[in-house]
């Protein structure tokens, strides 16, 4: 923040000695105020030792109603799902549908498909999605077969990857991530989540949990389970393993004496699983299908040309987006950012959808110059964005033609998402529309704030580094909003 006194402003000169004495008084003690509501988050014992980053702007004016470093570059966390988010909704549209074409090659003659079926993966994450998309989506594909005659296919169904690079897992992340619920492999078809369910059943103080299942079933999964059970009442276990290998290390702990109690952990090959499914169904409803080996292709497979049979579609990008915001879905906003890369060439890559999403907002005015993007959903610790960023960010957004769409996505403040906690019976309930970003040390928040008067304030409050637990930090940032907000209405 910078302090100090000019000679001069909006242009005109200050030569009257009173008119200055006036002036000065009244910036120092617009100054002092600051100072006094900053303190709150660079004096508390919880963050006085936090990289901190503040920037709030009164969206129709202009002005600055608090700054503090804001431009100072940190770690995002999940608010880079505002970024991944709003380049979604201006480059398709909230009522864009992802394309999965199913394709076939060889020839079909009297009601048999000679040759291979194909689900073309092209970044659709919702395919048995607990949270968006139809459940049913398999017998559709029945239905749709059975009215182009198909009742038999002598070859097998392939799982086609290849509209994604190899890099299922993103090097920027955390070796210590990889194998849990929230960072999954990135591929170009997901299923069910590209997550399992793993029920343990648990045992005395001490002992190590037993493994019953999974949901879904993976015959070939194998546990190297060293989950001990303890005092505990909540999940302290945690999954360790890499996409396509089918060995998963079991850690931590879990409440003991627990008949059953579920783990979630990332599914090594969903694509895999996807098409055994899909083949089962067929299958069930009287479609034969000779072979018994089901495959995959990250990679452009060297086949005869395909022939498109029918093209699924999601559901539209405003549920998708929705819930990426309101749940913070790592797999969604990854498997979004990855799609970006196509607009540069295929297959796509997160190089390539890093640059792209760059490029586009350098040329809307919003430079991401000195920020890093290494992902769409902020679980790379070296990602970095700053403040003023997020500011012009969120103040083009405002003035988009899916603006309305961009903030029906946002949890609200003590209501809705992960702010459902966040101000809730204060002041600012229901007045705060925003994304937050949550690492260990690590509490930001980044959106809009709503004034009883029609004051529209964009704001972004970043801490990381701080010496104590993120809730904690996330009572000193609702301490300080509230300062804020009660000082200047």
């Amino acid at each position: 923040m910078h302090i100090g006194c000019s000679n001069t402003f909006s242009g005109k000169s200050l030569c009257n000695p009173k008119k200055m004495c006036t002036f000065a008084r009244t910036k120092y003690i617009k100054m002092f105020k600051l100072l006094l509501i900053l303190s709150i988050l660079t004096t508390h014992p919880n963050t006085q030792d936090a990289n901190i980053g503040v920037l709030i702007c009164d969206y129709h004016t202009g002005d600055t109603i608090e700054s503090f470093r804001p431009n100072a570059v940190i770690p995002p966390a999940s608010t880079m799902k505002l970024l991944t988010a709003a380049t979604a909704l201006e480059i398709w549209g909230g009522d864009y549908r992802i394309e999965t074409p199913i394709t076939y090659d060889g020839y079909i003659r009297d009601g048999i498909l000679h040759g291979n079926l194909y689900i073309e993966g092209r970044g659709d994450p919702t395919f048995g999605s607990r949270y968006v998309g139809d459940k049913n989506f398999m017998y559709k594909w029945v239905r749709r077969l059975r009215e182009l005659g198909i009742q038999h296919i002598t070859g097998s169904v392939v799982a086609d990857l290849s509209f994604f690079d190899g890099n299922a897992l993103n090097p920027a992340w955390l070796w210590e991530d990889a194998g849990n619920y929230y960072a999954p492999g990135i591929f170009a078809l997901a299923y069910q989540d590209n997550t399992m369910n793993i029920v343990l059943r648990s045992g005395a103080v001490g002992s190590i949990a037993e493994v019953l299942y999974t949901t879904p079933e993976i015959p070939e999964i194998e546990f190297e389970n060293h989950i001990r059970c303890t005092h505990i009442t909540y999940d302290g276990a945690f999954v360790h393993g890499v996409p396509y290998n089918n060995t998963r290390y079991l850690v931590g702990s879990v409440p003991s004496n627990r008949q059953t109690f579920g783990v979630r952990g990332d599914i090594p090959n969903p694509g895999l699983l996807l098409v055994r499914d899909f083949t089962k169904v067929l299958r069930t409803s009287g479609i034969q299908v000779d072979s018994t080996e089901q495959y995959l292709s990250e990679k452009p497979m060297n086949t005869p040309a395909r022939h498109l049979l029918f093209t699924h579609e999601s559901e539209p990008l405003y549920e998708i987006i929705r819930h990426t915001e309101q749940e913070s879905d790592n797999l969604y906003a990854e498997m979004l950012f990855r799609i970006f890369g196509s607009k540069y060439s295929l297959p796509c890559t997160i190089h390539n959808a890093s640059d792209f999403m760059r490029e586009y907002w350098r040329n809307r005015g919003v430079s991401f110059r000195s920020g890093k993007i290494l992902d769409g959903c902020g679980l790379a610790p070296q990602d970095a964005i700053s403040p003023s960023m997020y500011v012009q960010l969120l103040r083009y957004m405002y003035g988009s033609k899916h603006k309305d769409v961009f903030l029906a996505s946002l949890p609200c403040s003590g209501e809705s998402g992960t702010l459902s906690s966040f101000l809730r019976d204060t002041p600012l309930h229901g007045k705060v529309c925003a994304k937050s970003g949550t690492i260990g040390g690590t509490k930001n928040y980044a959106g809009y704030i709503f004034l009883p008067d029609g004051r529209v304030w964009i704001f972004a409050v970043m801490v990381n580094s701080a010496n104590c637990k993120t809730r904690k930090i996330q009572r000193v940032i609702e301490q300080y909003l509230l300062d804020v907000y009660q000082r200047n209405t």
